[in-house]
């Protein structure tokens, strides 16, 4: 067996979606400048949403978590993996291309599904609208799921983490030029770009898979006893999305009755998907492939290794993220979105939703090392199982918080649920055995992670209070959060350093090993 370099492809992948992100952020920045909280952009946020929500349903979620495991494990066998991609890739393109038919027809019945507080008023129509122009990029981001599937289990991780990359690069070009130079309004450049930023990444990966080796053309699906079985084993796992894409649902549900707060639920999300895209999708899109391989060749002992250093490396860069949106939240969406239609009151209801995200960023970052335990056993039922559940968390928490809340209800649902789920999957996985339990050098490390980190929110608060005058100042408050951010990296790599959280050697020798090669 040739295994996957767990750390070495956590930060190939968290370099370029870390890219991704802050080309993202500027993205949402841009949003936030030119378009602001109000009926454009929640009909923006809501239509992006569908494609989105499916894209998760089939792509990331259900097709990835079966087809991954399979193939990497015809991969390390030489059964045919070519021939396994191709009838997937068929397969796949058909179900969406009736998928996309569907709901270009019924896209008003899907906004009323999906956005109930829209009717009557011009959000609604708007939605519908912005839909139909953005719904087909679910076909083409999909396809580009399963290349970068393929591409990720054979341990080419580059240009599968690179192609988000391309969705913000045209989207941002298209907002600083497009208005300015060729005219028109830009939530029309922003719905525009996105079904051409589909055919862009799809066109990267599978050029990519090309030159590795894989050659996949479309052509008639055939149900194999191969896709029988990937189909059996995606159901649940598809089920499992559905209900964690119905959290979304039921939060967006309860949002789109308060004025502007669809968009500022959609702001504080961007901001606390950075550290989970950057380290938790990173660790998970690397560690699914890498857990199934060793799963085949029975190296058990690599396996708990790997899952342990995953969930070491994960906590370590995720709890002071955490801790930061937690108690610097307003500075952090003050300079970044308080900006021409964004006032100051709507970055003050940003930052209180970024501050109960940061609660449950841990448990987010934790669902994506836990799952692919399961997944790599291509168990796709009990994730299912624990995701129900949670989803009852969810609804319960937003609906039943509402009257109470507001608009601020879906954000602790969220976190809650994100919280029950985790808890669901570390217990689930007691039965597979000290394969599936992380080893004593994890806990003793998260400990001291944990203390480095309540060191660093302690400096971190005081700061603020330091820097108060100069954050609230326009030509002072960018530089001053740079030195608050500079504070914390500096105050958490000490601490931790000295508590024994990490070794900055470990990181290192990574990164000169990456050079050697």
């Amino acid at each position: 067996m040739k295994p996957i370099r767990l750390v070495s492809g956590v930060l190939t992948v968290g370099f370029w979606t870390l890219a991704s992100r802050v080309l993202g952020l500027v993205r949402d920045i841009l949003i936030a400048t030119l378009i602001g909280p109000g009926p454009l952009m929640d009909a923006f946020v809501a239509a992006f949403r569908l494609p989105n929500m499916f894209r998760r349903f089939f792509a990331e979620g259900a097709f990835n978590a079966a087809f991954v495991p399979m193939f990497s494990k015809k991969l390390e066998a030489d059964e045919h993996p070519q021939q396994f991609a191709r009838d997937a890739f068929n397969g796949l393109a058909f179900v969406l291309l009736i998928l996309t038919a569907l709901a270009l027809i019924f896209m008003p019945a899907l906004v009323w599904a999906t956005a109930g507080g829209f009717a009557g008023d011009e959000r609604f129509d708007l939605t519908t609208a912005f839909g139909r122009i953005t719904f087909p990029y679910i076909l083409l981001i999909s396809l580009a799921a399963l290349f970068s599937g393929a591409l990720n289990a054979a341990g080419h991780f580059a240009a599968a983490a690179a192609a988000p990359v391309l969705l913000n690069i045209l989207v941002v070009t298209a907002l600083l030029l497009g208005p300015a130079y060729l005219g028109g309004d830009a939530i029309w450049w922003l719905i525009c770009c996105i079904p051409l930023a589909g055919v862009a990444q799809l066109l990267l990966v599978w050029v990519a898979a090309e030159r590795s080796g894989l050659r996949v053309r479309p052509g008639r699906p055939r149900l194999s006893p191969d896709m029988k079985r990937l189909t059996r084993i995606a159901i649940p796992a598809a089920l499992a999305g559905g209900v964690m894409q119905v959290n979304l649902l039921v939060g967006q549900q309860v949002a789109s009755h308060f004025d502007k707060a669809v968009g500022w639920l959609y702001s504080a999300d961007r901001l606390y998907q950075l550290p989970l895209g950057v380290v938790g999708i990173a660790i998970g899109i690397v560690l699914l492939p890498d857990l199934s391989r060793r799963l085949k060749a029975e190296d058990h002992n690599g396996g708990r290794a790997a899952f342990s250093r995953a969930g070491e490396l994960s906590l370590a860069l995720t709890v002071p993220c955490a801790v930061a949106l937690v108690v610097i939240p307003l500075p952090l969406v003050s300079v970044l979105f308080e900006h021409g239609r964004t006032g100051p009151a709507d970055a003050r209801a940003i930052a209180l939703a970024v501050a109960i995200y940061g609660l449950g960023l841990p448990a987010f970052v934790l669902q994506k090392v836990l799952q692919p335990l399961f997944f790599a056993r291509e168990d796709t039922r009990s994730p299912f199982r624990y995701a129900v559940w949670s989803m009852v968390i969810n609804a319960v928490a937003a609906i039943g918080l509402a009257p109470w809340l507001g608009w601020l209800a879906p954000a602790i649902a969220t976190s809650l649920a994100g919280w029950t789920m985790v808890v669901q999957l570390g217990w689930g996985a007691r039965r597979m055995g000290d394969v599936a339990r992380f080893d004593a050098r994890f806990y003793s490390r998260l400990m001291r992670v944990i203390a480095a980190s309540a060191i660093m929110g302690a400096v971190l608060w005081g700061a603020e209070q330091a820097l108060r005058p100069w954050l609230e100042q326009p030509f002072t408050r960018v530089l001053a959060l740079l030195a608050l951010i500079a504070i914390g990296a500096a105050v958490y790599g000490i601490a931790g350093q000295a508590l024994g959280a990490f070794r900055l050697s470990e990181f290192r020798s990574i990164l000169s090993r990456r050079k050697a090669r």
